[in-house]
């Protein structure tokens, strides 16, 4: 079913009571009763030390949660005078839909700056809300990204994917364009609520690489800021790909497509202005299971190496076979030619008209070697050094642009998936 609201009719009324907030904090959360809390206690603190003079209201939408988040977030005890709304969303199940209710309720209550943070974090402290606000408070930016330090195998859609296309495609330097904790303005909260992308994978997965490319496109003060250490639930990325990947990706493609006159004759990238010290402390390990990640590109490899063969280019297609013979403590996937890869799936995803999904999927075993590739490359490092790889490969995906281009325009590839 199709809502024109994700709000609720009793929450509409609740908003309708308070008429008017300054600051909006945005919580979507499902089932995280062991982390809600924290959560919640930190961004109380941090508005009552730095904006104790504003009226704030904490947003908690939840996606239905069948633990005990909702309780929890209902009992925890705020600074005077915040506001705490917590609904249940109407609408797709995912986190663009608890989104969509955070939009609307920061259109309704009129507020200055709408701050929305991850509810699965363990590092949020006070100073975030600072860091996230202060921008859109005080400086008049209308988007504040965040920029975390994580260990070297965290975010690894980002580092491979993610961050080298916003970067290289779009031209801004935004390192977590999909990170999950940002602020923006009323005005930008409206741009995102007239798009009609409320049934689609925007509405699951897709709503932060959304929010941040509309940004851009938008033409809006863009910042970012420095928050230290990210700790949330992270996981093996071998163990815990799940539909996400899909989404981001297959929105992010979208996004290309839906901006192409945008992006097509942007040259080179722009950073964006970022405020706050770098942390230099050693991010908290995750554990990576290189030995699956290198067996599921082998076997992705072996069941689908006939449409590569169809989709990419002989350079590119050789060279990703070559690999799929190598030994787990050697294995690569040579910087210049995943670059390729991800340029030219994209170019096929653009003129391929059914299926698209299903595409997207193709990736996955690709993507898996890539991080097995990384993960062979900075077994040594520390996470600052694996840093600097990661924005090595950012500039080789800047200096292959034209490629981009040229797969872009060509006449797309006939085979049946």
């Amino acid at each position: 079913m199709e809502y024109s609201t994700a709000l609720r009719p009793y929450i509409i009324r609740r908003l309708e009571q308070i008429k008017k907030a300054d600051i909006l904090v945005g919580i979507p959360c499902f089932n995280n009763e062991a982390t809600i809390a924290n959560v919640m206690t930190m961004v109380s603190e941090g508005l009552f030390t730095y904006y104790n003079d504003l009226r704030p209201v904490i947003f908690v939408s939840d996606g239905g949660s069948t633990d005990d988040t909702r309780d929890i977030a209902q009992v925890i005890e705020l600074k005077p005078w915040q506001e705490r709304v917590i609904q249940i969303y109407r609408g797709v199940a995912g986190k663009g839909s608890a989104f969509r209710a955070i939009f609307e309720a920061a259109q309704l209550l009129n507020v200055d700056a709408c701050m929305v943070v991850d509810s699965d974090l363990r590092s949020i402290s006070p100073q975030w809300v600072q860091r996230l606000l202060s921008p859109v408070l005080e400086k008049k930016y209308e988007f504040v990204a965040p920029v975390y330090t994580r260990y070297k195998y965290d975010g690894t859609i980002t580092n491979n994917i993610v961050y080298n296309i916003i970067r290289a495609v779009f031209g801004k330097r935004i390192r977590q364009p999909i990170g999950g904790d940002f602020t923006f303005s009323k005005r930008l909260a409206e741009l995102y609520l007239d798009k009609p992308v409320w049934t689609t994978d925007i509405a699951r997965f897709g709503i932060d690489i959304f929010m941040t490319v509309n940004a851009i496109v938008s033409h809006v003060d863009i910042c970012q800021a420095n928050l230290g250490v990210k700790i949330h639930d992270a996981k093996d990325p071998a163990q815990s790909l799940g539909p996400m990947f899909v989404q981001v990706i297959g929105t992010l493609f979208r996004l290309m497509e839906h901006y192409e006159p945008y992006w097509k004759n942007i040259d080179g990238s722009k950073p964006v202005p970022t405020f706050g010290d770098v942390p230099t402390v050693e991010p908290e390990a995750i554990d990576v299971n290189l030995e699956r990640l290198v067996n599921e590109y082998k076997t992705g490899f072996a069941q689908f190496q006939v449409l590569y063969k169809a989709m990419f280019s002989s350079q590119v297609y050789n060279t990703l076979a070559e690999s799929a013979k190598m030994d787990v403590s050697s294995f690569t996937i040579p910087v210049e030619i995943w670059v390729k890869t991800v340029y030219e799936l994209s170019a096929v995803f653009h003129t391929w008209q059914i299926n698209k999904v299903r595409l997207i999927n193709l990736m996955v075993p690709l993507y898996f070697g890539r991080i097995a590739s990384f993960i062979n490359e900075t077994l040594p490092m520390n996470s600052f050094e694996a840093e600097e790889v990661v924005e090595q490969q950012a500039l080789v995906f800047e200096q292959n642009k034209s490629y981009l281009l040229e797969k872009w325009q060509s006449q797309g590839k006939n085979f049946e998936i």
